[in-house]
């Protein structure tokens, strides 16, 4: 009976805690998110330029996409194949901010890419060059696990080159990512297993691609992928503000010489790069 007793007043004592705790979350003005990873594959004679613009929110809401004044990728260095052709293009919103517009592949392959937008009354700058990949050997499906039975084994091999120092990300396709470097096995074939967590039902197919990264756009997915935990994809809102290489430079003169020490504030989300892209396919079993 005492025991009884005591178990009743333990329950009682839970029901008179649940008092609601208001928990104040960081918020900061909206800031401008672009998603301009620009995959090329350089068999194909042209390619299709996509950037996602968004802007930011407060904690545990939705991106909004928004709709810029001017979306523009300029390649000074560019030489045209033929007469009239502009060093330019000027991408068109194909839905609600959502850009697109295509171009000869050696555009985006040859010389530094400028991109330029103007979002309410400001100016946004980032500039990128292209940068090689190399081929996925082999994708075969394993059958070990790390932690639990659910899990789903995927076996990548690839051969880095040998004549350079590269960054690689994977695109293990459900916003998943993984970066790595070839430090420890530069010219060489190197074999790994990515595991997904959840597991993978029969016929599930698998769009993995290798995208090749420098040591800027490395480091920027590197924290991002911390940041979110692996599991939102590289330009949802981070938990913490991760910054890209796309500047803010309303009111500075020269692009070429601008720096960020002084307007530590005004800047913006996400990436701008031209990335090789080395896609393979495998439908789990």
């Amino acid at each position: 009976m005492k025991r009884i007793i005591i178990i009743f007043l333990v329950l009682i004592s839970f029901a008179s805690c649940e008092d609601v705790i208001d928990v104040e979350t960081p918020t900061e003005p909206p800031r401008l998110i672009v998603d301009g990873i620009i995959r090329i594959d350089t068999s194909e004679a042209f390619t299709t330029a996509r950037i996602k613009i968004n802007t930011s929110n407060s904690f545990f809401e939705d991106i909004n996409p928004v709709s810029p004044d001017l979306v523009m990728i300029q390649n000074v260095q560019y030489e045209p194949a033929f007469v009239g052709e502009a060093n330019f293009i000027r991408l068109g919103e194909v839905e609600p901010g959502v850009f697109e517009s295509a171009k000869s592949t050696r555009f985006f392959t040859e010389g530094r890419l400028d991109l330029y937008i103007n979002y309410n009354d400001e100016r946004y700058y980032a500039a990128t060059n292209f940068v090689p990949s190399v081929p996925i050997d082999t994708l075969r499906q394993g059958t070990e696990t790390l932690f639990s039975e659910d899990e789903t084994e995927i076996i990548v091999t690839y051969t880095d080159n040998v004549e350079r120092s590269d960054f690689y990300i994977f695109d293990f396709d459900f916003n998943e990512f993984l970066v790595t470097e070839d430090e420890f096995y530069q010219g060489q074939t190197f074999e790994f297993s990515y595991f997904y967590e959840d597991g993978l039902e029969p016929g599930t197919e698998l769009n993995i691609s290798l995208l090749g990264a420098d040591e800027g756009f490395f480091n920027y997915m590197n924290q991002v992928i911390v940041q979110s935990g692996g599991d939102q994809g590289p330009f949802q809102t981070p938990a913490a503000t991760v910054r890209g290489n796309v500047f803010n430079v309303t009111g500075i003169d020269n692009i070429e010489i601008f720096d960020n020490v002084e307007r530590t504030n005004n800047f913006a989300l996400g990436y701008f790069a031209a990335v090789q892209e080395y896609k393979k396919t495998i439908v789990i079993e």
